[in-house]
């Protein structure tokens, strides 16, 4: 089911319309950064002309990701302290340790992407 948007009150309602000359690649850059921010044209130009911030859906996917690699981590960490209070054996608890390199790895690489 599609999001309705919230209707601007009679006052507000949007009338003035604002032209300007681009590029044909300047219009292509325009449309592309409209649509990686899940915009209209409209709304994206609305933005940038006044100042708000404009974020990708790639970034907010990539804070996505972050959070689940530190959910990761956390998880990884406790079952580190829960092996070494149980008192499990060096080499359950080396694997623990080589399982927390590898998410940190991947930790690394998603914000080298940023």
């Amino acid at each position: 089911m599609p999001v309705k948007k919230p209707q601007l009150p009679a006052a507000q309602r949007r009338k003035a319309v604002l032209t300007a000359y681009v590029t044909e690649d300047e219009y292509a850059r325009i449309v592309e950064s409209s649509e990686k921010a899940c915009m209209t044209v409209s709304e994206f130009a609305r933005r940038v002309c006044t100042g708000v911030k404009i974020e990708s859906r790639e970034d907010q996917k990539a804070r996505l990701e972050l959070l689940k690699v530190n959910a990761d981590l956390g998880r990884l960490g406790g079952l580190l302290k829960q092996a070494l209070a149980e008192g499990h054996s060096k080499s359950a608890v080396i694997g623990l340790l080589h399982q927390i390199d590898v998410v940190q790895a991947e930790l690394k690489e998603k914000v080298r992407a940023l």
